[in-house]
């Protein structure tokens, strides 16, 4: 899928309501900084998001908001999730194996239990499974499940699934840990009072006001920390904030740079940064004039000037990007030297290409944080190579829609995802969200071998050739990673660095209050 931008990803509309404080309850609240040292039992944690109103469901495979996926992730597991460096982690798939030819995937599954004591079962995987793939239905994940032929897998046993794949795939362990594949239990349809395998249990829910959850003594990795986690609904961002100062939540979910700044050695708040949490790009469609031209292109890439993107934009949260995605992750290739801002050859270039003084268009709007001011440093920095910038600043609500086949020049952003994934649904001559309109026969050629290939280092070697292709003449150019921040009251532990939608991000089981 396309990036979404981050206000209509959380959702955005009232601030902080009477509701919330109301529904707050007696939780933990203490001073200081951030827990330290063993971990203690007991407590209500609070937790802060902005949310999708009443219309919220507990359908795991429905899950889209950022708050739906944390829901989701503390009442029910994936068989695999993603580590930091997004290579993916066994989860209710205690181990799997390949067949020789990558076509079948035997999956064993750990001892684990429902809520209601029933064993999780292989039948109960395959269900999830068909339920996100089914064809009449709108699940997010079913594109990921895309490569199963479900009506040839089948189950070994209660512990043993074996999946049967229309073509050979390496990479199949990243289906597992796709986002929204959650297994839920044979049958289940009806989510008001949900039954999963996870580290908490249901409560009660107030759809768009608050979700309380019980601690799951018996989850197969061990009890969560606090007795009791309950997540409340706020909007806007300085309404989150002002509830953490205040003591009614103890956890407030996306924070802006300007808030950390200004908190900064506060001893009332702790801010976590997630490093590596979003690509920061501008995309060049390369089938149209005038990015069609690789010597414009180059140019383009010469007279970014990265760093001062960072400070601007992010001010100063994140990293400095080098025109690939996925930095930090696994197979993200390292080596390729960094980029540097050289104005005289981009000069030069824009010269060579016949484009000083071209019109160029750059599409922009408010559908995601930052952008409207990147597009303007942008175009400035442009300006000074001879390029004549117009700035666009388009309609938020169908801006994903109009640029992805419109236009010349873009506003571009990503979470977290594989590199395997990235490739696959932006890059390949089939992607269906190809913004680049990158389609070199080479390139799918050099992905076909990729994930045939059972040998990891190999498979690395690959994806490696076809990040230099993308380097040296792609159509994104990755200015910067954001860091997403979080804040925490003091006395909260267990908050760590992890990348949005990862296994440890939101991961409220493994927090707890001092």
């Amino acid at each position: 899928m396309h990036s979404m931008n981050r206000r209509a990803f959380l959702g955005a509309t009232a601030g902080l309501s009477a509701a919330l404080l109301a529904g707050c309850g007696t939780g933990s609240s203490a001073t200081g900084t951030a827990a330290t040292g063993r971990p203690r039992k007991g407590g209500r944690l609070r937790v802060a998001f902005a949310g999708g109103g009443a219309q919220e469901t507990l359908d795991p495979h429905l899950s889209n908001l950022f708050v739906e996926a944390s829901r989701s992730k503390a009442l029910f597991d994936k068989l695999a999730d993603y580590g930091p460096d997004l290579s993916v982690r066994p989860r209710l798939a205690e181990r799997w194996e390949a067949n020789a030819d990558l076509t079948t995937w035997r999956i064993t599954l750990r001892q684990a239990n429902f809520h209601n004591g029933k064993p999780v079962r292989a039948a109960d995987v395959l269900y999830s499974y068909a339920r996100i793939g089914d064809p009449a239905r709108a699940f997010r994940a079913r594109a990921s499940l895309a490569v199963i032929d479900l009506s040839r897998s089948k189950a070994v046993d209660d512990r043993t699934v074996e999946f049967a794949l229309k073509q050979p795939f390496a990479e199949f362990p990243n289906v597992m840990a796709a986002f929204g594949v959650f297994v839920v239990p044979e049958g289940a349809e009806d989510f008001t009072r949900p039954i999963g395998s996870g580290p908490f249990s249901f409560g009660s829910f107030e759809p768009g006001r608050s979700l309380l959850l019980k601690r799951n003594p018996d989850y197969w990795e061990g009890a969560p920390h606090v007795d009791e986690l309950q997540y409340l609904i706020s909007n806007e961002e300085s309404a989150r904030v002002n509830a953490l100062l205040g003591g009614q939540v103890d956890y407030a979910h996306d924070i802006t740079a300007t808030t950390a700044r200004t908190y900064q050695g506060n001893d009332r708040l702790t801010i976590t940064r997630l490093t590596n949490s979003g690509m920061q790009a501008f995309a060049m469609k390369l089938d149209r004039p005038p990015f069609n031209d690789p010597d414009l292109r180059e140019a383009m890439f010469l007279l970014a000037d990265r760093r001062q993107l960072v400070d601007t934009v992010l001010a100063g949260a994140g990293q400095v990007g080098n025109d690939l995605f996925g930095k930090g992750y696994q197979y993200y290739a390292e080596e390729i030297p960094q980029r540097t801002r050289d104005l005289d050859r981009a000069k030069w270039l824009v010269e060579k290409a016949g484009a000083k003084g071209l019109k160029v268009q750059l599409d922009t709007s408010e559908a995601a944080s930052g952008f409207v001011e990147s597009a303007s440093v942008f175009a400035d920095q442009m300006r000074q190579a001879g390029l004549d910038v117009k700035v666009a600043v388009g309609d938020k609500d169908t801006y994903w829609k109009d640029v992805l086949d419109k236009g010349s020049l873009c506003c571009f952003r990503s979470g977290a995802m594989p590199i395997e994934s990235h490739f696959s649904q932006r890059l390949l001559s089939t992607s269906t969200t190809n913004i680049t309109k990158w389609k070199r026969s080479e390139f799918d050629a050099l992905y076909a071998k990729a994930v045939s290939l059972a040998d990891e280092k190999a498979r690395r070697d690959v994806y490696a050739e076809m990040q230099r292709m993308q380097h040296a003449e792609g159509g994104y150019l990755v200015w910067g990673f954001a860091d997403w921040l979080v804040a925490t009251a003091p006395g909260v532990g267990g908050i760590v660095d992890a990348p949005a939608n990862t296994l440890d991000w939101a991961r409220f089981d493994k927090v707890w209050l001092a």
